[in-house]
């Protein structure tokens, strides 16, 4: 695994200092300029998190959080980017727990206050890159995947990690009706090395408070070296194997959307094109200002040896 090299840089260059003074008065006031939207999600913004300072940044400008919170992918609440702050207000993220099972030497239930407890919270700015061609900086708060599953104890034979999220239809309208779109529960997967690198995040908050239920509270997977649909949002269940899962954007549409999902600006979507990218919230918020798109996000040093020898356009 190669070594991790990411910029080291003080937070309050990464915020500016007089906004990283104030983050309360500063989310308040960015949640208020959502509107009615928003407050549907409230009760999800409303704690903050005690996290610790994280090596892993970035010297770039952070997406705003209304545009985080605001455009988002999250199909079991509908298709449309505005459909999870509009159509989330009724579900329900506490109480949770997360089962883990499957070839582990010590199957077991986690509540995830629990989780929080154990393992100390970090704050991390990673990149997020879209399928779609679109993508934000976003300063996540959460654990490294890695300790729960050593927690767990993978046996020697396993080799991915599959991952499911809840089925609510009654809070999810996505999941139910003329709005339903996939088959459900939402699978995606990981290879267990993959699972266990430490850039693979569990987590349960952005910009230093409780992750918002249309951003998936209360817990969901980033890995940002992927697309974001491999993030899988609102985790109920984790499952060692040694098969490797169907997720559920390949099973949907195989043409389109692989098992792997790195980010890869030398394979093209069948309808456009992955070489470039728009960076929400930069040039207004559907701006024309585009930026090339980075081997694995930008996160080739970290990741590229874990696909050595592979042919990354035939897994795409």
């Amino acid at each position: 695994m190669s070594k991790l090299r990411l910029t080291k840089i003080p937070a309050s260059e990464i915020t500016p200092f007089s906004v990283y003074l104030k983050r309360r008065e500063f989310l308040t006031g960015a949640a208020a300029g959502l509107g009615m939207a928003v407050m549907a999600g409230k009760t999800a913004l409303a704690e903050p998190l005690q996290s610790t300072k994280s090596d892993y940044v970035l010297d770039e400008k952070l997406t705003p959080l209304k545009d985080i919170t605001t455009y988002n992918n999250f199909y079991e609440f509908g298709l449309n980017k505005s459909d999870p702050v509009n159509l989330s207000g009724g579900f329900k993220p506490k109480p949770w727990a997360i089962e883990v099972d499957g070839m582990v030497n010590k199957p077991g239930t986690f509540d995830i206050e629990t989780l929080i407890k154990d393992f100390p919270l970090e704050e991390r700015v990673y990149r997020m890159r879209c399928v779609e061609a679109w993508s934000m900086v976003i300063p996540w708060d959460g654990f490294q995947l890695s300790h729960l599953l050593d927690r767990v104890e993978p046996l020697a034979s396993a080799k991915y990690v599959v991952f499911e999220t809840v089925v609510r239809p009654s809070q999810m309208p996505g999941q139910s009706g003329l709005f339903q779109s996939l088959n459900w529960p939402y699978i995606e997967g990981l290879r267990l090395d993959e699972a266990r690198h430490p850039l693979t995040l569990l987590a349960v908050g952005l910009y230093g408070e409780t992750l918002p239920n249309q951003n998936g509270a209360p817990i969901r997977l980033v890995v940002p070296w992927k697309y974001g649909f491999k993030g899988i949002k609102s985790i109920v269940r984790i499952t060692l194997t040694d098969k490797q899962p169907l997720n559920t954007w390949k099973a949907t549409n195989s043409q389109e959307y692989g098992f792997y999902a790195n980010v890869n600006p030398e394979v093209d979507h069948p309808r456009w094109s992955q070489a470039s990218e728009r960076r929400i919230g930069e040039g207004g918020f559907f701006g024309a200002n585009r930026r090339p798109t980075l081997p694995f996000n930008g996160y080739a040093d970290q990741v590229a040896s874990l696909y050595s020898g592979m042919d990354l356009k035939v897994n795409y």
